[in-house]
């Protein structure tokens, strides 16, 4: 971060970055709990991570009211200008990841005890792990502005789209394989959608963090290859 003549203004974006921190933090925290409450059926753990949501939520309000404090009192130019609006993105795709988390969570709450096919969560969890790493690589290169591990992040979202065709044809199998797992399986084809979102939102502040130190966007259409990667794991059928 650039260092200003005026110290107030390094304390603003300072402030700022602690925020994005806290809210990765959290947001990282609430992927793996979510996951964690799916596959183990924790009702408390579910709803733990439901509860963090709202501290995420005012986390992005606080950030996005510092943001406009700070451009209507210093009227920052360039690379400071992008600071601030890349906090202002980077702290709404987390508050969505959050949002996503906790759809995870409540849909295991509705879940509940019912009929489990235990094998059917090892895809999802192989996915969620993947987007954990995700989510974890992007926030560090947010922290050090590193470009090319911000790109990495970028690329790397098609492994998480094939994974999700992968899980998709796994669950579908276990619904033709009985249909008392229709139910079980179709909740969990929900939670693959949802840690495909997050997968997204990891790749929305690796541009953010591209912008934010060239000044420049990645291309519009992000790298596509469903098919180039392996995505064989315990338990993901593959066809």
């Amino acid at each position: 971060m650039v260092d200003h003549i005026v110290r107030s203004y390094d304390k603003d974006l300072d402030t700022l970055e602690r925020r994005i921190a806290e809210m990765g933090g959290i947001a990282e925290k609430m992927v793996i709990e979510a996951m964690d409450a799916l596959s183990q059926a924790d009702v408390a753990l579910a709803n733990q991570v439901v509860a963090s949501d709202a501290r995420l939520d005012a986390l992005q309000r606080e950030i996005e009211e510092q943001a406009i404090l700070t451009i209507a009192r210093r009227q920052p130019m360039a690379i400071d200008l992008r600071e601030i609006v890349g906090a202002i993105r980077v702290a709404g795709d987390l508050e969505r990841v959050g949002d996503l988390a906790k759809n995870i969570s409540k849909r295991s709450l509705k879940i509940g005890l019912e009929a489990r096919v235990p094998r059917a969560i090892v895809g999802l969890r192989h996915m969620n792990d993947v987007a954990t790493e995700l989510m974890k690589d992007v926030l560090d290169a947010y922290a050090q502005r590193d470009v090319e591990r911000a790109r990495a992040v970028w690329e790397r979202d098609a492994e998480l789209d094939a994974l999700e065709d992968s899980v998709f044809r796994d669950l579908l199998t276990h619904m033709m394989e009985d249909p008392r797992n229709i139910s079980f399986c179709t909740h969990l084809l929900f939670c693959s959608k949802n840690v495909e979102r997050i997968g997204d939102h990891a790749t929305n502040i690796a541009e953010t963090v591209f912008y934010l130190v060239t000044g420049e966007t990645l291309p519009a259409e992000r790298p596509k290859g469903r098919q180039d990667y392996d995505i064989t794991a315990p338990g993901i059928v593959n066809s």
